[in-house]
């Protein structure tokens, strides 16, 4: 039976002011029997990872979509075998790399697949210590519909952040539960010193674009504004309805009560009739 490795290991996080700092990741080696296929070349699987905030934040996922974050994401590793050797060869190419982006969410019941993986973060707490985690189906930690993502030429998260990655991000997510973000943010530690500090936050903020094209392979029919913003424009379009309403109403109340005075200033007069001998 072939089994995963599951490991923390030290990596470079650039941060959106340019400065790096050490953290980690969680990484699951992943074999190479798995590929992706519908791009030009073959592409084999060699790991997965994840990324988070901390607790009582909003963020943590690397990916935004119409500038909402989640709380984590799960990135899949392949490289170009059709070209290189390994994947740190690849790593130096152009789209040496191809790598699938969940934005994974908070929902309402536990995700089985993903406690494959969580089930075990509390035997590797520290850095470079490693598990064995029994195969499972990869395939269930995708979103159910893959059929809408976006595509982008990018670059590795980490540094030396190479521009070797063809990015994939799907517009539908990921589900776990509270209790399993909840573990993801407080089992591990990025330090072995007392008092340890929590692991949290390994994620790399959002970067500007820099004039790269993002391909969508859908056209989005939803709406093209956060759920802030909504909230705001419902809020504003209920506040100009009443407004209308009550102009409406006033202006109604107006009219009627000068037709009842032109009514009341109407004076009848009886015609006398007059005849000739």
């Amino acid at each position: 039976m072939l089994f995963f490795a599951l490991l923390l290991e030290v990596i470079w996080i650039l941060a959106a002011d340019g400065g790096q700092h050490w953290t980690y990741e969680v990484q699951l080696s992943l074999p190479p029997t798995l590929y992706l296929g519908g791009l030009p070349r073959k592409y084999v699987a060699a790991q997965l990872h994840l990324h988070w905030g901390e607790k009582g934040s909003p963020g943590g996922s690397e990916h935004q979509i119409n500038s909402e974050a989640t709380a984590a994401e799960l990135h899949i590793v392949h490289y170009d075998s059709d070209s290189y050797d390994s994947l740190s060869e690849a790593a130096q190419r152009p789209q040496g790399l191809a790598v699938l982006g969940i934005l994974i969410e908070v929902g309402e019941t536990k995700n089985i697949a993903y406690e494959h993986i969580l089930s075990h973060l509390h035997e590797i707490r520290h850095k470079d210590q490693k598990t064995s985690v029994p195969p499972f189906n990869v395939r269930e930690l995708l979103p159910t519909e893959l059929g809408q993502f976006f595509r982008y030429n990018g670059s590795l998260t980490t540094p030396p952040c190479y521009q070797s990655v063809l990015w994939t991000v799907f517009s539908r997510r990921a589900q776990i539960s509270m209790e399993q973000l909840e573990k993801l943010q407080e089992t591990l530690f990025s330090t072995e010193e007392e008092p340890s500090k929590l692991l949290v936050q390994n994620y790399r903020a959002p970067q500007p674009l820099n004039q790269r094209t993002v391909f969508a392979s859908f056209i989005q029919v939803g709406s093209l504004y956060t759920t802030g913003e909504m909230l705001s424009l419902g809020v504003g379009i209920l506040v100009g309805c009443l407004c209308l309403l009550l102009a409406a109403y006033f202006i109604a109340r107006k009219i009627r009560k000068k037709r009842l005075e032109n009514r009341k200033s109407v004076v009848f007069t009886s015609a006398q009739a007059t005849t000739e001998a």
